[in-house]
């Protein structure tokens, strides 16, 4: 790797920041401490794709509270959420609400590195999908209404000739629009075809 991958610790504890600031970076990622969430929401627009350590107890701002702002603004940094005894619920709350993973305090090291790369990999496939979806939702957009119309049943498995019906214009209709959406999407088969639709449906 290059260039060490930024994992930012957010925890209002400063042995626990100090400590975690040590493990890190012995072991090779470059690390950004911040003592609240407050602190870290000013900054998180404008930091490099990376990991956020997040504890879920603080003052300012609890972790789920953090977390559910990070998403209201877009930011969509892979989030691990650092729990103390007790504290599972919650984790359990922030995981159905996006974060990638949760660890109990106190954490071996092996687990804490594990949790971290499991989110990175996560983030990259979650990045790769999105754009991907993207992709294909701006090559759908060059379709006409009826075009996407028999692609939609298409994608639902229905032959022409009930999607002819179903759209109330000949088979020989939905072949013509066939044919036309998929020389638009500059494909060959249908098989592809139903492959940019199922990516743009892509959350």
């Amino acid at each position: 790797m290059s260039e060490a991958y930024p994992i930012y610790v957010v925890d209002d504890d400063e042995a626990i920041r100090r400590s975690l600031s040590f493990l890190l970076k012995t072991s090779g990622f470059s690390v950004r401490l911040f003592d609240g969430g407050l602190p870290f929401l000013k900054d998180a627009a404008d930091l490099p794709p990376g990991c956020v350590l997040l504890d879920v107890r603080m003052p300012d701002m609890d972790g789920l509270e953090v977390q559910r702002e990070l998403r209201a603004r877009g930011v969509m940094l892979p989030v691990v959420i650092m729990t103390g005894h007790g504290d599972v619920d919650m984790a359990v709350s922030a995981m159905k609400a996006g974060a990638s993973d949760f660890i109990e305090k106190p954490f071996e090291k092996f687990a804490l590195l594990s949790c971290i790369e499991a989110a990175r990999k996560q983030s990259v496939a979650a990045r790769g999908a999105g754009a991907r979806a993207q992709e294909a939702r701006a090559r759908l957009n060059i379709l006409t209404d009826r075009e996407r119309d028999v692609l939609n049943g298409l994608v639902d498995g229905l032959p022409n000739k009930s999607i002819a019906y179903d759209l109330g214009i000949s088979p020989r209709t939905v072949e013509i629009h066939r044919a036309n959406l998929m020389q638009k999407l500059d494909v060959k088969s249908l098989a592809e075809a139903l492959r940019i639709a199922f990516h743009a449906s892509e959350a």
